[in-house]
């Protein structure tokens, strides 16, 4: 079939109610009663209700507050109860993509995903369809306060998309940029924004951002030249 021509550089698709069918609410409130149950939590059903038709940073603390709960450890049970509610969801039939999804794979352009839903869920939503091939990135919220804050219209995980140099290349171009990358190296240093393989295999180090068991963000490093993890402002 012949790849279909547009204006575009690339498009970036939300996934509920564009690729897959919006969760039904019933799968997110049940999700939010056993993020309560894990705390020894009976909520009343409209505490129940605010987290999912009136959910925001401020609920969730004005909630902890209300039951005496740790507000991050509650909120990052709350975020792994709703992916595994959505999972489960999508393999017994009852979140299902559209049926013209296949369509996209005929655009000539790149393509990506950047959702309000949890990243995890969405990881699970590539997997589970197979649209590995058809997404070049894909984003979605990390199971944090401060990913809850930062969800769509705020654009830190649209403009993270667009930020990968390489994450609108198909295969054969991100090694080619890999490889421009690693020859320019020589003379100069670069940092590059990269989930791609074809830039890391070529990379000296990985810098990343890490959760703790705290909720406390720790930056890392790796020296991609020997086995041992390092700091990263060494």
């Amino acid at each position: 079939m012949s790849q279909v021509e547009t204006q575009y550089d690339a498009i970036v698709f939300d996934n509920d109610g564009v690729l897959t069918y919006p969760t039904d609410k019933s799968v997110l409130t049940e999700a939010s009663r056993r993020a309560f149950a894990a705390f020894d939590v009976d909520p009343t059903p409209s505490d129940v209700r605010s987290l999912v038709d009136d959910l925001s940073v401020e609920t969730v603390r004005t909630l902890a507050e209300r039951y005496e709960v740790d507000a991050d450890a509650f909120w990052r049970r709350h975020e792994t109860e709703r992916t595994a509610r959505q999972l489960a969801a999508i393999r017994d039939g009852e979140k299902p993509l559209y049926d013209d999804v296949e369509t996209l794979a005929d655009l000539a352009v790149p393509t990506a995903i950047v959702s309000n839903n949890q990243h995890a869920t969405i990881e699970h939503i590539v997997a589970e369809f197979g649209l590995e091939a058809m997404f070049e990135a894909y984003y979605g919220r990390e199971p944090s306060l401060r990913g809850l804050e930062r969800r769509k219209p705020d654009p830190s995980y649209l403009e993270a998309a667009l930020d990968e140099v390489d994450a609108f290349l198909d295969a054969a171009n991100a090694d080619l940029v890999g490889e421009l990358v690693d020859e320019l190296s020589e003379e100069a240093q670069f940092v590059v924004v990269s989930h791609r393989s074809a830039m890391l295999d070529r990379a000296e180090r990985a810098i990343g951002v890490m959760m703790q068991d705290d909720n406390v963000s720790a930056v890392t490093g790796i020296d991609l030249s020997g086995d041992a993890e390092v700091a990263a402002d060494d």
